[in-house]
C-alpha cells in the first residue's frame, strides 16, 4: 500500500512538474494574465467597488466565490479536527490535584474524596508546570491590544493591508496567547466551545447569506449591488458595503476556527491544561 501511494505521488508530481512548462515565464507582460484580467481590476476596481485596496476587491467581490470556499475550508478543517480529536468521555484519575490560588501550594484528592474551596483552589493536571508571572503579565496587557488592531486590520481592510483573514488570524492569535501565558481552562472560560463552534459556523453563514441575500434581491449570488436599497447607498458604495459584511464573517470564521483546532490539538480533545 505504502509503494503504491508512493508511486502515485511521484507520477502526480512528474505530470505537475511537466505541465509548468505550458506557463508564461514568470513577469511575462504578454502573459493572459498581464494583458487582460490584471488591467481590468487595475482600472475598474475604484470605478466599480469603491475600493482602494485591489486586493480587498479582488478578493471578497471579482472573486468572491473563491473566498467564500476558502473560508469554507478553513471551517471544515476546524471540523474535522473536532471530529478527530475531542474526547467527551473519559475516566477520571485516581487523584485529582489542586493549587492554592495565592500561596500556589499543591494538594491532592483521592478519587471520591472532599473537594477544597472553589474560592481558593483550582484544578490542574498531573503535568502542570508554574507560569512565569512576568508572562502572564505581559500577555495580559498585550492581548486588548492585540484585539484592538485585529478589528482595526478588518475594518481597514479597504484601503491598506489586511482583511478578514488577516484580522481574524490575528484575534484567535490573541486568545490562544492567553491559553499559552496561563492555561487552556482559563481560555475556554473566556470562549466556550460550544460559543467557538457556533462562531465558526456564524462566519460561513454571514457570507453565504450575503450571497443569498443578493439572490433574493433579483440579482446574481454574491452580487452585493443588489444590496443598494436595503443600505440606502448607490450600487457602487453597496459592493464596497458588500465587501465589508462578508469580510466581518470571514474574520470571525477565521478566528473562532483557529481557536477550535488550537483547543482541540493542544490538549488531544481533552480540553484540560493545553501547552
Amino acid at each position: 500500500m505504502k509503494i503504491t501511494g508512493l508511486i502515485i505521488a511521484v507520477l502526480t508530481g512528474a505530470l505537475l512538474i511537466y505541465a509548468t512548462a505550458d506557463f508564461p515565464a514568470w513577469g511575462d507582460p504578454a502573459s493572459p494574465a498581464s494583458t487582460h484580467v490584471s488591467p481590468r481590476y487595475i482600472e475598474k476596481t475604484i470605478e466599480e467597488t469603491a475600493v482602494p485596496n485591489m486586493v480587498t476587491s479582488v478578493l471578497a467581490d471579482y472573486r468572491g466565490y473563491d473566498t467564500m470556499f476558502e473560508t469554507t475550508v478553513i471551517f471544515s478543517a476546524g471540523v474535522a479536527c473536532f471530529l478527530l480529536l475531542r474526547i467527551f468521555r473519559r475516566e477520571e484519575p485516581e487523584e485529582r490535584l489542586y493549587r492554592h490560588v495565592l500561596t500556589g501550594v499543591t494538594i491532592h484528592v483521592k478519587k471520591g474524596g472532599k473537594l477544597p474551596p472553589s474560592d481558593d483552589f483550582e484544578r490542574i493536571d498531573t503535568e502542570w508546570t508554574p507560569h512565569d508571572l512576568i508572562i502572564k503579565t505581559m500577555c495580559r496587557l498585550l492581548i486588548p491590544f492585540i484585539q484592538l488592531f485585529a478589528l482595526y486590520v478588518i475594518a481597514h481592510g479597504h484601503h491598506s493591508p489586511g482583511g478578514g483573514f488577516q484580522g481574524g488570524v490575528m484575534l484567535g492569535a490573541s486568545v490562544i496567547v492567553l491559553a499559552m501565558s496561563q492555561d487552556l481552562r482559563t481560555a475556554v472560560r473566556r470562549l466556550r466551545e460550544k460559543v467557538d463552534a457556533l462562531l465558526c459556523a456564524t462566519g460561513v453563514f454571514i457570507y453565504a447569506g450575503t450571497g443569498a441575500l443578493c439572490l433574493l434581491l433579483g440579482a446574481d449570488f454574491l452580487n452585493y449591488r443588489a444590496l443598494a436599497p436595503l443600505l440606502n447607498v448607490d450600487p457602487i458604495m453597496a459592493r464596497s458595503h458588500g465587501i465589508f459584511i462578508v469580510e466581518i464573517g470571514v474574520g470571525i470564521a477565521v478566528m473562532a476556527t483557529m481557536i477550535w483546532i488550537y483547543s482541540n490539538v493542544s490538549s488531544s480533545g481533552k480540553y484540560d491544561e493545553g501547552l
